[in-house]
């Protein structure tokens, strides 16, 4: 036999209320979380996300400002230049650009990509010189005026490197 379920009174809702000392710490956590968020607004930055703004999404950048792309390069004995920042060496472009000051103050480092290519391409010509590239794109009104500049911003002879 199947139990038979008892008959509910018809003026209970079924519904639980909570007790007023939920309700206040409920309150009191969702104030927190609003106070946390306009505050990050106002003053956070990247690294406080999602507290802080992403300010990759939530602000413009100005349409007169050139645009910088940094690269990672190697160079052949016969002067050809060979692209290290689109994963040839394990690593993608946002983190070498994250690691950019690292880079500068320690310009030692970029034998170790190129000891990482050499690892994955063993027939290619081996690299002389490793170099950090940035790229300006000069901008106005938003458009590429056509002038571009390429700096070097750092590198490191391999030749010369114990």
């Amino acid at each position: 036999m199947v139990p038979v379920p008892p008959a509910r009174d018809p003026g209970e809702t079924g519904v639980l209320a909570l007790p007023r000392t939920g309700r206040r710490v409920r309150l009191a956590a969702s104030a927190v979380v609003l106070a946390l968020l306009l505050g990050g607004t106002l003053w956070g930055n990247d690294s406080e996300f999602p507290f802080g703004p992403f300010r990759m999404y939530s602000t413009r950048a100005d349409p007169d400002r050139p645009v910088v792309s940094t690269r990672v390069v190697g160079l052949t004995a016969a002067g050809e230049e060979v692209r290290l920042s689109g994963g040839e060496v394990g690593l993608r472009r946002a983190e070498f650009e994250g690691q950019l000051p690292r880079l500068v103050d320690q310009p030692e480092l970029l034998g170790l990509l190129a000891d990482s290519y050499a690892g994955q391409h063993p027939d290619a010509d081996p690299l002389v010189e490793v170099r950090v590239v940035q790229r300006r794109y000069e901008l106005e009104d938003g458009r590429r005026t056509g002038e571009v500049t390429d700096s070097v911003l750092v590198g490191v002879d391999l030749e010369d490197a114990p």
